[in-house]
């Protein structure tokens, strides 16, 4: 499939997203004047970044990890000599939850299958899951319940998995947030985002 066909199917299910009224989350973004979050980057990229779900800077614009836990990736990303047009930056959930609270099982559940659609079209070689509930959810779909540990347990490790396509490496890492409230943990978000020079 080439990248015109790629982004064609992406427009698709932005759209599909436009309209999912039967989102909970549909009615906090309409009245709010919000849009839907898909993701952005290279359709063929070779590492995919999956969060939890946009905040109000993301629901604003459209655009995952644009506020200030974009810029602490951006500066990862920077770290270990990837830019962000070369990799594929999305959420597991694709509208914003009120008050940024965490995502739901009901909203996972929903927005779930348009994540599992964005990984088959990109085919990325390294997933690397961003917070514990991207952690969780891939680590579960891939097949990988039993190595499911607390993300303080698993971050800066990866795990061999089987997609569709063919072998993949996922990338356990902390949410770039966690820096916003404790800069402290910069340098281990470093150490952590290294690994993805070793798998790229």
């Amino acid at each position: 499939m080439n990248k015109k066909e790629k982004k064609q199917l992406m427009d698709e299910m932005s759209a599909e997203l436009s309209a999912l009224k039967k989102s909970p989350l549909y009615k906090y973004r309409t009245e709010n004047n919000y849009l839907p979050v898909v993701g952005e980057g290279d359709l063929s990229a070779k590492i995919m970044f999956i969060g939890e779900a946009p905040g109000r800077n993301e629901a604003k614009t459209g655009r995952p990890f644009c506020g200030s836990a974009g810029k602490i990736l951006d500066e990862l990303l920077l770290a270990t000599g990837h830019k962000r047009e070369d990799v594929f930056v999305t959420n597991i959930v694709k509208d914003r939850p009120p008050e940024n609270r965490d995502p739901s099982p009901e909203e996972i559940k929903i927005y779930g299958p348009f994540l599992d659609r964005q990984i088959d079209l990109i085919r990325p070689k390294v997933i690397a899951t961003l917070g514990r509930y991207s952690m969780k959810y891939i680590l579960e779909k891939f097949g990988l319940h039993s190595e499911l540990k607390p993300i303080s347990e698993m971050h800066g490790k990866y795990l061999e998995a089987k997609a569709p396509y063919g072998k993949i490496k996922i990338a356990v890492l902390y949410h770039p947030c966690v820096a916003i409230y404790n800069r402290s943990k910069m340098p281990d978000l470093k150490k952590d985002f290294k690994i993805l020079t070793k798998l790229s």
